[in-house]
């Protein structure tokens, strides 16, 4: 790829309102975007892969899940990657490394085929992912930084939401394999206008090599604990339990090695702010609940109750428009009253949307049934996605930005890898039960009901470690830590610049009633 110039001096300064701005934000969301719809677009296309390739409910699991391992275990290091050479540079260098995989995908002749190019496919997401969030965070101007996230985070999750719509009407109107080619020309349009209209972001000063030892064991750990899940309906075998005593033993491992590297993929610095780990804590409960409901609900539509692609697709169209209409607010609602409350109340929604879920029956009317079942998931979704991902960027560094957005987004993703691997364990959906109407419709019941018990603990974990005025305190124009932010404000400001005009007497409290 061509040699990027330094960064221009608009970068960090453009606003939202400019035609360069808008630009930004609509490129680094499509290409984002692109990776999101994949993760969920494939899911209404399971029943026609498993009828087309004569595969069993394992096989549509690693296809899921084939995707998810190499984008979760690979996503920091793309964060890495980004800090250190440029966020643009890494998130063409993915979307073009996507583009490509795409079409293996589409050609897959096996079900083995198709699942390795879904692993080579997930590399590229874990490159263009974190880079998108950081080209946001590190280009736009302080003020306009909140409503940017905001923005990306909710029309990210409506690609996410979209893509079952995506996928039925190109598997009615196609074939299965149309929703992998989509993404050629998504993939070229997005490379192209990246060049032209993103700039380059500040390269972090970074140690001259990157923690590949770190990322090749939290790789062999997910793979090797997700292969034990997936295979255990199947029976438990030698091969199984080894690969779950390696699994969890490299993850052991990374964790050492991170605690000891002088080039750590994850720095220990990060978690040093607890609404950080807070963050994360939240998002990894309250998306495998997601990704349960995702994996599970356009195959029950058209599994259990005769839907076709386009109609299950269709049926997820309100949580489209929910999205679309209030993920922006709710991420200025969090800036105005807190996250602790939107994300309190956006899992319990989730958790009563996918109860009504759970009440669903073959021969139910998607009016009084299904429509109601979505809204509800709908608007709990929408009052988590943005405030969950501007607390987690809001407490470290600007340095750090591609890092932390890519331990958000690799927590995300594990928690939608082991949705997928363990519901279908849950709701003994074994073997064939993936495609028999019968035994899908009470897994289905039963995945649903565990599902709901997760989300509701997501909204209480939040309410217990969420501070609400995390956002308050790291406002829009601090680079820094939230926790350290607090104490900043309250201190003599020695260490750096001050957040606010310097107070008239030396050392004394901005504002005394916080003292």
């Amino acid at each position: 790829m061509p040699r990027v110039s330094a960064m221009p001096p608009e970068a960090g300064a453009v606003r939202l309102s400019s035609a360069r701005g808008r630009w930004i934000l609509a490129v680094t969301v499509l290409g984002s975007g692109v990776a999101f719809l994949e993760a969920t677009v494939v899911n209404v296309a399971l029943p026609h892969i498993a009828d087309e390739l004569e595969t069993s409910t394992a096989g549509l699991q690693w296809t899921v899940n084939g995707y998810l391992l190499t984008l979760a275990s690979l996503i920091l290091l793309g964060g890495a990657l980004g800090d250190r050479h440029g966020h643009r540079r890494v998130f063409m260098t993915g979307i073009v490394w996507f583009t490509l995989a795409s079409v293996l995908c589409a050609a897959a002749p096996t079900i083995e085929f198709l699942v390795a190019a879904r692993i080579l496919q997930g590399v590229g997401g874990a490159l263009l992912t974190p880079g998108s969030l950081a080209i946001i965070n590190s280009t736009f101007h302080p003020d306009d930084r909140a409503r940017a996230i905001g923005a990306w985070s909710g029309l990210s999750g409506v690609a996410a939401a979209i893509g079952p719509l995506v996928g039925g009407y190109l598997i009615s109107s196609l074939s299965w394999r149309a929703i992998f080619l989509i993404n050629v020309p998504l993939g070229l349009f997005v490379v192209a206008m990246a060049w032209r209209k993103v700039p380059e972001t500040q390269r972090r000063a970074a140690a001259s090599r990157l923690d590949f030892p770190g990322a090749a064991l939290v790789a062999l750990g997910l793979a090797g604990t997700t292969y034990a899940l997936i295979q255990s309906p199947e029976g438990v075998t030698s091969v199984a339990v080894a690969a779950g005593v390696v699994g969890a033993a490299s993850l052991a491992g990374f964790v050492v090695v991170e605690r000891r590297s002088a080039h750590p993929m994850v720095p220990p610095a990060v978690f040093g702010s607890k609404q950080f780990t807070a963050a994360n804590i939240v998002t990894f409960v309250v998306y495998t609940a997601l990704g349960g409901v995702f994996f599970m609900l356009v195959a029950f539509l058209q599994v259990s109750l005769g839907y076709s692609p386009t109609s299950a697709g269709l049926a997820s169209l309100p949580i489209t428009g929910l999205m679309l209409l209030l993920s922006a607010r709710a991420g200025m609602l969090a800036r105005r009253i807190g996250p602790r409350t939107p994300l309190t109340i956006g899992p319990l929604l989730i958790a009563a949307g996918v109860l009504l879920m759970a009440a669903i029956d073959p021969g139910d009317r998607y009016i009084s049934a299904v429509l109601p079942a979505v809204v509800v998931f709908g608007l709990g979704l929408s009052l988590v996605v943005a405030p969950v991902t501007a607390t987690a960027l809001a407490a470290v560094d600007s340095g750090h930005a591609g890092v932390a957005s890519g331990i958000n987004n690799a927590v995300s993703r594990v928690a939608n890898l082991i949705a997928v691997a363990v519901l279908p364990l849950v709701a003994g959906l074994s073997a064939g039960g993936f495609t028999d109407p019968d035994a899908m419709a009470a897994g289905f019941r039963t995945a649903m009901l565990a599902t709901a018990v997760v989300a509701a603990a997501g909204g209480a974990i939040a309410w217990l470690m969420i501070d609400p005025m995390v956002l308050a305190t790291a406002p829009a124009g601090t680079e820094g830590d939230a926790d350290t932010a607090r104490d900043t404000r309250r201190h003599c400001g020695v260490a750096g610049t001050p957040l606010q005009p310097a107070p008239a007497t030396p050392c004394q409290p901005d504002n005394p009633r916080r003292a």
